[in-house]
């Protein structure tokens, strides 16, 4: 490609994190990853907590390697939502909790006996869930700790490479306390739940330059590369790379986690999205993402980590291929059951659920699995006809993205529970998100249309046809 831009992604994903570079050109964008590290949350005596300084390290050793590759236009960091580090006269307060952590369930009476979770809806349109960055402030005594800075994990990331404490949009919007519709801060709302207002600042769109890299991160890399806001949420980053039509498609945001919804031009702030437990997330351009946790790849990872350790361990492409010739379960699970959600013994705790209720327990590994993949599709697919109701989004083809778009067990039974086509890929839209909203902000990218054209023109995409 000639004229082509170079830029890095930092990627961070509740189980890994990448560092990743994207060349973009005029017809094509090309990834390489230069580093990959794992990330585990630790358990401490007061709860779980992520080893940031771990990933922090990783990070930017990456970035040196994609540094000594070649010039550098940017680097942005993409994480997962909902969680935060604490600042107090800008040095870090305590190891940030994990969102698997229990002590946000604490905060969830706090709040609701303020506000109610009907008004809550209406004022931030979040789907209920426990570990939402609110509960979890309103667990801690004072909230905020008597911190002066609040910043999601991308954000903290961005400081200690910048030197610059902003909010970045797209994460912001998960922690309850953003207004969706205007995008701002709600300070009535901080107030009422005694939530510091001035832990925040403005909230910065993706795709700004934010700053270069400073202090011992220069140092470290090598290089005073420019730093820029990404989709900071990894779910908002992904949906940037969805090669789809979003007045006619869904998408699936297939990792740890399943984030199946539609792009919106506006918040769907009604009753019956609250009770179907909808999400209203910011999206680049202002955009709206509609959709609702589902669980995603967790439980199969959990199950065969599970197997693993017990020396019973199985490589994922058989066990998959063997799924696929076992017969469809008599009985699926509810995957979204709060027991499901913590880590650990994962295999013995759907035995549990089955027979507590007095359905049949798989027992062959291949069975198990089957069960799980299946159980999956059907909440996918189940999640996908109530987004279009909700929206009035039709959707006529379903977009996989992310590591779920490799398991074509997974999209073949989304397709045939669906009942419409499922088109897989990329697996890396996290990345591409990123790198491209970089490239957005440096003037090498188009709208999101565009931004879409180019993804579809540089991936290889699978497509899955209803069978049933």
């Amino acid at each position: 490609m000639n004229g082509e831009l170079a830029v890095a992604a930092i990627d961070l994903g509740a189980t890994s994190g990448r560092v990743i570079v994207g060349r973009v050109g005029a017809d094509r964008v090309d990834l390489q990853q230069v580093a990959r590290f794992a990330n585990h949350p630790v358990a401490l005596p007061d709860g779980l907590h992520w080893d940031l300084l771990h990933l922090y390290a990783e990070a930017l050793e990456g970035l040196r390697v994609a540094a000594a590759a070649g010039d550098l236009a940017g680097v942005a960091v993409d994480a997962w939502a909902v969680d935060y580090g604490l600042l107090r006269d800008d040095a870090l307060i305590g190891v940030p909790y994990a969102y698997r952590d229990t002590r946000g369930a604490r905060g969830v009476a706090r709040v609701h006996a303020e506000v109610p979770f009907t008004e809550l809806y209406r004022r931030n349109g979040l789907q209920f869930l426990p570990f939402n960055t609110l509960y979890q402030l309103s667990a801690e005594t004072p909230p905020g700790l008597g911190a002066n800075r609040l910043l999601m994990i991308p954000d903290l990331l961005t400081y200690w490479l910048s030197g610059e404490a902003i909010n970045e949009v797209t994460n912001a919007s998960s922690t309850g306390l953003l207004d969706p519709r205007t995008r701002t801060w709600d300070a009535d709302l901080m107030g009422r739940l005694r939530i510091p207002r001035g832990l925040f600042s403005e909230p910065v769109e993706p795709g700004v330059r934010v700053g270069v890299l400073r202090g011992a991160a220069a140092e470290q890399v090598g290089v005073e590369v420019p730093v820029f806001t990404a989709p900071s949420h990894d779910t908002a980053a992904a949906v940037l790379a969805v090669p789809m039509d979003p007045e006619r498609a869904a998408y699936i945001s297939c990792g740890t986690w399943g984030l199946v919804g539609v792009e919106t031009l506006a918040p769907i702030l009604t009753d019956a999205a609250r009770a179907a437990n909808f999400t209203n997330e910011g999206g680049v351009d202002g955009t709206t993402r509609f959709l609702r946790n589902v669980m995603g790849l967790w439980m199969l990872t959990e199950t065969l980590r599970a197997w693993e350790r017990a020396g019973r361990g199985v490589d994922l492409v058989a066990i998959l291929a063997a799924a696929s010739s076992e017969p469809e379960p008599v009985a699926l699970l509810d995957v979204d059951d709060d027991v499901f959600l913590a880590p650990g013994r994962m295999p013995e705790r759907i035995d549990a659920w089955l027979t507590s209720r007095s359905l049949p327990v798989p027992t062959s590994q291949a069975a198990i699995v089957r069960l799980i993949v299946e159980s999956l599709a059907l909440a996918f697919a189940q999640t996908v006809q109530a987004a279009s109701e909700l929206s009035g989004v039709p959707v006529e083809r379903i977009h996989v993205v992310g590591g779920g778009s490799r398991n074509a067990l997974l999209c073949q039974l989304t397709a045939d529970r669906a009942g419409v086509p499922v088109v897989a890929g990329p697996v890396e839209a996290t990345a591409l998100g990123n790198v491209l909203a970089q490239a957005r902000g440096l003037g090498r990218a188009g709208d999101r249309a565009s931004v879409r054209t180019l993804v579809a023109a540089s991936t290889r995409l699978a497509s899955y046809v209803p069978a049933r």
